[in-house]
């Protein structure tokens, strides 16, 4: 039965929405707005194992697990690159861990008490090695042209602490190496007849290892090695995957308590440039190189539109936006299943395997990033108004993008920060309509030189623009004294003046206190001061000492944010 659902696009950057036919979601900004084709199968099995892609002839072999009985069948589904399922290999006993030959010529499954051949052309078994029996399911590694797996011994319900050993298979011999540990161990082969060998967290292993092999030998020879723990016991090794670059020289960790790690591989220690952590809410659980060393794609389990799935430059200091990918449903699965993530050879494609929340229902990804990017540049200058910037107005500050190749089926956003006096301050970002053109809104809190700076980082089909730069001189926002006063008063019924204080931009900390001076024919003199009111009105009033003109005038001095003002009122003063 083909379960394949067809090939279609995926937008980047709808926020939650269901795809028509699906229950995938892909998740908003920052994530990547370039599209790419994603065909799902449903796996015909309730355990997972293994992964393993045969590039040269171009199949993908998913393997089941089964190993709660010991007499449990096993299946190992068979599937082309474009997600149709070829066949299945059933074998009477249960069986875990895939890997290829050198050639891609034998298919070496881990069964019970066996390792397995299986021709890649045909699909019929052609060779047998009896080996010491798996109860917990083994992990399989072709590296220095020999297969190296692991042989966990124990009963079921004691996997998690099962003690493990490391065997290498030349030819139809096996031995075994002499290296082991506590917990189902996990192998990784790479470039360069390298090996890496994990320890998963467990009761008999408070900090687990990670070490790299030279498997060039006849003999396997130890090289880095890696606990993760403080001396207080905190940041140890959560392995769900690990995974070499296509060069060798970096090792990626999906480390459930951690995130990514990226390490170097000639000692383990952390890379100079990491790779940002993954969205809040995910917990790591795969990680895969593209076989040309482009990409790496970052596996998780979350929930909800919180992305299960992260296809990035495998460069770390390469900020291209990721391709994120959100599962949610009953026809793609909820989050990738550890060791989940494989490519093709020569990156093309990504495979990847997704899971229920209860680990009982399967799925088979087919994707493919888009393998073009194309240029984008900023035109021209950035502009703003309104012209005169004031300290706690908005402010709009807008620009253009363009881009070279098909337009985005999403639209496209730049972030954008301002610099002035106390620093760098991140406004997020602001969507690129469909003519290119975008608008930045700010509101500056400080008097002086402010510099905006906007970015496009890119994405899996456009490569990031260089930054444009616009400086603005914001000022002091202006106020206002209007005074309402009468024509004429009397010495003996005195002076009464009512006024309002209006000033723009931010708020004042406090109510405006001003200061009242009296100019009449005897001279000038200050009188008492009033406060503003919370609606902005004040009362000045006054007892003549003279007849004649008297001129009353109000001031505030201003602040940092805020101009100065003044008004001023002339009454007449009678008997």
């Amino acid at each position: 039965m083909n379960t394949a659902h067809r090939p279609r696009r995926l937008a980047a950057t709808v926020l939650a929405a269901a795809l028509a036919g699906t229950g995938l979601t892909v998740a908003v900004a920052p994530a990547a707005h370039a599209a790419a084709s994603d065909v799902v199968a449903k796996l015909p099995i309730s355990t997972y194992s293994a992964m393993a892609v045969d590039s040269v002839h171009q199949r993908v072999y998913v393997a089941d697990s089964n190993t709660d009985y010991y007499y449990n069948p096993g299946n190992i589904a068979v599937y082309d690159f474009q997600g149709e399922r070829v066949t299945t290999i059933s074998t009477q006993y249960y069986v875990s861990g895939l890997a290829l030959s050198a050639d891609s010529s034998t298919l070496y499954v881990g069964g019970r008490t066996q390792i397995l051949a299986f021709d890649t052309t045909t699909h019929q078994q052609t060779g047998t090695t009896n080996v010491s029996v798996d109860i917990c399911g083994r992990s399989l590694a072709q590296s220095g042209g020999r297969l190296h797996f692991t042989t966990p011994y124990g009963t079921t319900d004691s996997c998690a602490t099962v003690p493990t050993n490391l065997d290498t298979l030349t030819g139809t011999t096996y031995t075994r190496t002499g290296w082991n540990d506590f917990g189902v161990l996990q192998l990784e082969a790479g470039a360069g007849d390298r090996m890496l060998m994990g320890q998963p967290l467990n009761a008999r292993a408070a900090n687990p290892f990670l070490t790299v092999f030279d498997a060039s030998g006849d003999t396997l020879v130890r090289n880095a090695a890696r606990r993760f723990a403080d001396a207080d016991g905190r940041g140890a090794l959560n392995l769900k995957d690990m995974a070499f670059s296509a060069d060798g020289s970096k090792v990626a960790v999906a480390d459930a308590s951690y995130g990514t790690r990226l390490l170097n591989t000639a000692d383990l220690s952390d890379a100079a440039t990491g790779y940002p952590a993954l969205p809040a809410g995910a917990t790591a659980s795969a990680v895969a190189f593209g076989g040309d060393g482009t990409y790496v794609a970052r596996g998780a389990a979350a929930t909800g539109a919180t992305p299960d799935l992260l296809v990035q430059p495998a460069d770390p200091t390469d900020a291209t936006a990721p391709l994120e990918f959100a599962f949610e449903g009953s026809l793609d699965g909820d989050r990738v299943a550890p060791r989940g993530l494989e490519w093709s050879a020569d990156g093309s494609r990504l495979f990847a395997v997704t899971t229920n929340a209860s680990g009982s229902q399967y799925w088979l990804h087919v994707i493919q990033p888009p393998a073009v990017q194309y240029d984008t540049r900023f035109a021209g200058e950035l502009t703003h108004s309104p012209s005169g910037a004031v300290a706690g107005e908005p402010l709009a500050v807008r620009g253009r993008l363009e881009l070279d190749g098909p337009a985005p089926s999403e639209p496209l956003k730049v972030r954008a920060t301002r610099t002035d006096a106390t620093g760098t301050h991140d406004l997020g970002t602001a969507t690129v309509r469909s003519d290119g053109t975008f608008t930045v809104l700010d509101e500056p809190d400080l008097v002086g030189e402010a510099t905006y700076t906007v970015s496009f980082l890119g994405d899996l089909t456009h490569r990031p623009a260089t930054d444009l730069t616009h400086t603005v001189t914001v000022g002091k926002a202006p106020t206002a004294i209007a005074l309402t006063a009468p024509a004429e008063a009397s010495l003996s019924g005195g002076v009464r003046i009512t006024g309002t204080f209006t000033a723009q931009g931010k708020a004042l900390p406090e109510r405006a206190t001003l200061k009242v001076e009296r100019t009449d024919r005897l001279g000038s003199g200050t009188l008492s001061s009033v406060t503003v009111a919370a609606d902005g009105t004040f009362t000045i009033d006054d007892l003549p000492r003279t007849r004649r003109e008297t001129t009353y005038t109000v001031s505030w001095p201003g602040d940092d944010l805020h101009q100065p003002s003044t008004a001023a009122a002339t009454v007449y003063v009678t008997r």
